[in-house]
């Protein structure tokens, strides 16, 4: 645990929680600790929802796949991060999305009935840890109601615009990375990878954007 005590600390779900609690909560909870390869299934679509995960090292994505095939990401989680926990704490007996590993590395399993229900030992630092829990989840509702309001928009170009936009103000800077490629963009966006392609060009074409790989640089408003 100690490891990866300096990823721990950044983590929302621990916030002003002392070093020498964290360690002694980590073993109360029951935290465990494993690696994951690339493209490995951490949760799959369907199964029980009782573990929240934290990123200790590389990255996850979660995804949703329609009836007819088609691929949906809802969101990235990198190091220090939480997923799963809306699921979790609502003990959802079937997961509506899959959580993939993306860039392979260390996750810490957490069961969520630890976390919502107190142990007998009455930790002090229990309180703090359910209070951070809300303000995450809290925090989470923004953020997909953004990606709902990106993926509302009519066109492709729309979509991409706005949710460049959001990345810039994230940012605070008119250049910034984000955090997929061409088609893990697509997924996002909920758009055909080709039909993004082309608006990219035509946005670089017409001096609104700089785009190269991930890096982003708004020039002008759309």
């Amino acid at each position: 645990m100690k490891k990866y005590l300096h990823v721990l600390k950044k983590c929302p779900l621990f916030s002003d929680i002392e070093e020498e609690d964290l360690l002694r909560m980590l073993v109360c909870l029951g935290a465990k600790t494993e690696y994951f390869d690339k493209k490995y299934t951490v949760f799959q679509e369907g199964s029980p929802a009782k573990y929240i995960g934290i990123v200790l090292s590389g990255s996850v994505q979660i995804i949703q796949v329609d009836f007819d095939g088609n691929r949906s990401i809802l969101g990235e989680v990198t190091a220090s991060e939480v997923f799963a926990e809306a699921f979790a704490c609502a003990e959802v007996s079937a997961l509506p999305v899959s959580v993939i590993v993306n860039e392979p590395g260390e996750i810490m399993l957490i069961n969520c009935s630890h976390i919502l229900h107190t142990c007998s030992n009455n930790c002090g630092f229990h309180q703090q840890l359910i209070f951070n829990l809300m303000k995450d989840l809290a925090l989470k509702t923004i953020f997909f109601h953004q990606r709902i309001e990106i993926t509302s928009k009519r066109t492709t170009r729309e979509k991409l615009m706005a949710y460049l936009h959001l990345q810039a103000k994230k940012a605070n800077s008119l250049s910034f990375e984000i955090p997929f490629d061409r088609q893990e963009l697509a997924d996002f966006l909920e758009v055909e990878r080709s039909g993004l392609s082309s608006e990219i060009g035509k946005l670089k074409k017409e001096g609104v954007i700089q785009a190269e790989k991930k890096r982003f640089t708004l020039l002008c408003g759309d």
